[in-house]
């Protein structure tokens, strides 16, 4: 049971060792778990290293030790899409149906459970990308896709704990929100992005390195010798630049302002600018975007190791990024077309990526998606995708 456990975690993604496996046999060997209460505690602190895992532990823990049913993966990203198709009904049913094929009185004729079974079942029906026609989800650019899901009808999922047993502990899913599957909050972002520094001698030399010092003594023979260096500072220069304006961002705007916030208080020399779709010859100090502009190509400026984060949907129609005058805002007729910025910042900066808070299955579905992947590499806006990020802007090439 308990190798079938391990196993199970290393499954589902966490990064669990076997000496860490052995730890926990040895605690049980010494007598210190008696019960599977103290099981449950114990073998999380010895076998999960970071609070993101905590909620598919839950999971797995329930499964092994009361039977409860564990959700294969790929019916948790069916489920996942239903719920965003749910929430897309919410807000525009006219345009689901349409995308469906079905007419939008049918569909409100379902209740909630109903409504649900049917999108799982169109979903699962879907086996390939499909372009044209109306059966298919996802058809002539219309995928309804959106973020953070909600039951209408007061559907819920998880337990609710009625005491302190694992089991019921586990039940109650509390920490879904630190999975990777639930929404990015002000921690999540700093366990993610505190790898993101780049720390050099700076200063006065004034503190004492006590390893040099030592070897140092050793090497006059116990004669003391203190070795003094330069205090360690972060020298990391960080360029954020986000898209703020329109529908198709309207979604994100949460978690764009929970990455906007913290960034604002970790990074000591950040930057941040804002665009509408995609970057022309100049880019906004200020959100409404009206004043404190600043031109692309003064750009050329700054340090070329500074990390450039865009952050946008990059989701727009083909013109607005490949033709000269493209962009659909009065007063800003360039002559450039816009990848060319694009690729002006990719050649410029050693160190750019592209944050995308819509989900990387909807990227396929988006020309123009397609192609600013082909600039900068884009990750999605998510923990999992914040890890590749922080790992590309902190590589060496």
């Amino acid at each position: 049971m308990f190798v079938s456990f391990f196993y199970s975690l290393r499954d589902r993604g966490i990064p669990v060792t076997p000496t860490s496996f052995l730890r926990l046999q040895q605690a049980m060997r010494l007598g210190a778990i008696r019960s599977l209460n103290n099981f449950y505690v114990v073998a999380r602190a010895l076998l999960v290293k970071s609070e993101r895992y905590f909620d598919i532990y839950d999971q797995i823990f329930a499964h092994h030790f009361e039977g409860v049913e564990l959700p294969d993966p790929d019916e948790i990203e069916l489920n996942e899409m239903t719920k965003l198709l749910l929430d897309e009904w919410l807000k525009n049913p006219e345009a689901v149906a349409d995308a469906l094929g079905v007419k939008e009185e049918d569909l409100q004729k379902l209740t909630p459970e109903e409504l649900e079974q049917y999108f799982l079942d169109r979903i699962k029906d879907q086996t390939e990308a499909h372009q044209g026609g109306k059966k298919w989800i996802g058809t002539g650019g219309t995928s309804p896709v959106g973020h953070s899901g909600f039951h209408p009808g007061g559907m819920r999922v998880g337990g609710v704990s009625h005491n302190k047993s694992a089991t019921k502990v586990a039940l109650d899913r509390r920490y879904r929100d630190y999975s990777q599957e639930g929404p990015l909050t002000q921690s999540q972002m700093g366990e993610a992005l505190k790898k993101l520094r780049r720390m050099v001698p700076a200063g006065p030399m004034d503190m004492v390195n006590v390893d040099k010092t030592i070897y140092k003594t050793m090497k006059n023979a116990g004669d003391v010798e203190i070795i003094f260096d330069r205090r360690l500072a972060d020298r990391l220069k960080v360029i954020l630049l986000i898209d703020n304006g329109g529908w198709s961002m309207d979604p994100y705007i949460p978690m764009v302002q929970t990455l906007f916030n913290y960034a604002r208080n970790q990074f000591k020399d950040l930057k941040t600018y804002f665009f509408h779709n995609t970057i022309y010859d100049r880019v906004w100090a200020d959100a409404a975007r009206y004043r404190n502009s600043e031109m692309i190509t003064d750009f050329i400026k700054k340090d070329p190791d500074t990390r450039i984060v865009i952050v946008g949907d990059a989701s727009m129609a083909p013109y607005e990024l490949m033709y000269e005058g493209g962009s659909i805002y009065f007063g800003e007729k360039k002559r450039k077309p816009s990848i060319e910025t694009l690729q002006f910042l990719a050649q410029t900066f050693h160190h750019c990526v592209w944050l995308n808070p819509n989900s990387k299955r909807a990227w396929e579905h988006t020309w123009t998606t397609d192609v600013i992947r082909k600039v900068f590499p884009m990750f999605e806006l998510t923990l999992d995708g914040l890890d590749g990020a922080v790992s590309h802007l902190m590589s060496k090439n």
